[in-house]
């Protein structure tokens, strides 16, 4: 291409094209850690994922940097993990290492956690101590409310603020366990314990209940395997937390690890 007497090269009039779509998108909703774009198709939106951090209900705040495209290529490869093991997802595909293109959905105001060891709150609120393995997974429920704290919420409490239906509330737990089945031998493979993690799921126009948002070290607590020393093994936002430092190098080696399992689960 040339243009008033210099040539234009073509990968640069693609970059051109590429921010003028992004710039000409209208923002439906920016959270802590993405911002939601609209798109030609009504029932497909773009999730951008920043680099923003926050703790302890937003009174903590920070950047790591290259979160944003480290956590968006490792919820794409644990989001199609997890489809090939029979759980729906909103993930269309990844346009770029930090935005993923997805089904839209109406998110359920809930933060379903499941714990396989003992830490953070379990910790706080039980007195168990840190480390203890539970004997089998524990389904918890969290009420998505800044104001209220996020709070821990009792199934008659669920269905009495009309957050989840009975029937959603048991598919929840039991796509919540299968999840964590298939994460814990994911991770395990990548020399990683998980120790507990974040799911949010969300309802599409014909009702069907899709993991949505994203899994990575944001919403998953991860223990290196090869690591003894209790701080040198987190290798999540817990090291944001707790002012371990090397946030940055910990979320680096998670994506190395995932995306090695993947290439060597697709051979």
């Amino acid at each position: 291409m040339q243009t008033a007497g210099r040539i234009v090269k073509p990968a640069f009039c693609r970059f051109i094209a590429i921010i003028e779509t992004i710039m000409s998108r209208t923002k439906i909703y920016e959270g802590k850690a993405k911002i939601i774009y609209a798109t030609e198709d009504s029932e497909i939106v773009i999730a951008d994922f920043k680099d923003d951090a926050t703790a302890f209900n937003a009174l903590k705040r920070g950047t790591i940097g290259g979160k944003g495209k480290i956590n968006c290529q490792i919820s794409q490869v644990l989001f199609q993990y997890l489809e090939q093991c029979g759980i729906a997802t909103h993930l269309i595909d990844c346009p770029s290492l930090n935005q993923m293109r997805v089904k839209k959905v109406k998110i359920l105001p809930l933060e379903v956690v499941v714990r396989n060891i003992a830490a953070g709150s379990l910790c706080q609120q039980t007195g168990l101590p840190l480390g203890t393995v539970l004997a089998q997974p524990l389904v918890e429920f969290y009420y998505k409310n800044d104001a209220l704290g996020d709070p821990l919420l009792t199934h008659d409490r669920l269905l009495l603020l009309k957050l989840a239906t009975t029937e959603q509330i048991d598919q929840l737990q039991k796509l919540a366990k299968k999840c964590d089945r298939a994460l814990c031998e994911f991770f395990s493979n990548c020399n990683l314990t998980l120790v507990d993690f974040k799911l949010e799921f969300g309802t599409d126009n014909n009702g069907q209940l899709l993991l949505a948002d994203e899994i990575s070290p944001d919403t998953c607590r991860l223990w290196d395997n090869l690591e003894s020393d209790p701080q040198n093994r987190v290798m999540d936002k817990d090291r944001f937390r707790q002012d371990l430092g090397k946030v940055e190098n910990a979320y680096e080696q998670v994506l190395e690890r995932v995306l090695a399992q993947s290439n060597f689960r697709s051979k």
